[in-house]
């Protein structure tokens, strides 16, 4: 997959980029408005990561080219202002989704799968994993084709996991992404460890057992 990052800040930048080329993805940056506007224009990619305030002007400016242009790649917003205003701009502008700094990688990693399960963008519904198969617009999950009952969390942290399988989670992280702001009100994160192991007992009782421990760190979803 061929992608864009246009992000003025060049260690979130190089941050990025160097995540999702582990995963196989060509990556290509822009550090200002100019750089992105010039990239967009001559080639095609099949996802941009757009930062709202560019050095040299605004990013949104080149979301409104990109949809004049009629290019069929998938757009997701970033900002350091976590203001209702932007987030709406981006989104009727043709944005796919949106994002606020600070965020962690894995989620912006899920936010990706998700944008190209779409459909639009060459994905489809369904996330696989050996036997497990989850299909994210029925928000339903299986097991060998045998239905698997989850609690709307434990299906958030099932998608979770296995969009960044191989990668260690930490409890802020699954916090985050579960509760998003809310997870700082947290005392503790005995929430998390609930979730976790309500979802494991449930895979691992149908043989399942991906949900390891990465003791001191957190977890990640791995085949043995």
């Amino acid at each position: 997959m061929k992608i864009l990052i246009a992000e003025d800040e060049k260690a979130l930048q190089q941050s990025i980029s160097t995540y999702l080329e582990k995963d196989g993805n060509l990556c290509e940056v822009a550090s200002d408005y100019r750089e992105a506007v010039y990239k967009v224009d001559l080639y095609d990619y099949d996802l941009i990561i757009l930062d709202v305030n560019l050095i040299t002007g605004s990013g949104l400016d080149v979301l409104k080219g990109l949809k004049e242009q009629k290019k069929e790649c998938g757009v997701i917003i970033i900002s350091a202002n976590n203001s209702l205003d932007d987030k709406l701009d981006g989104l009727d502008l043709g944005a796919d989704d949106y994002i606020t700094k600070p965020f962690h990688l894995a989620e912006l990693n899920s936010r990706i799968k998700a944008v190209l399960r779409r459909g639009k963008y060459g994905g489809d519904d369904t996330l696989n994993f050996n036997e497990i198969k989850v299909d994210t617009k029925s928000r339903t999950a299986y097991i060998n084709s045998k239905s698997l009952p989850l609690t709307r969390k434990e299906y958030d942290l099932l998608v979770f996991f296995m969009t960044n399988k191989g990668r260690v989670l930490s409890k802020e992280i699954i916090a985050e992404h579960l509760w998003g702001d809310n997870s700082d009100l947290a005392d503790n994160f005995d929430f998390i460890y609930v979730h976790i192991n309500n979802l494991r007992k449930k895979l691992t009782a149908e043989g399942a057992k991906y949900i390891k421990t990465a003791y001191g760190s957190g977890y990640k979803f791995i085949e043995e």
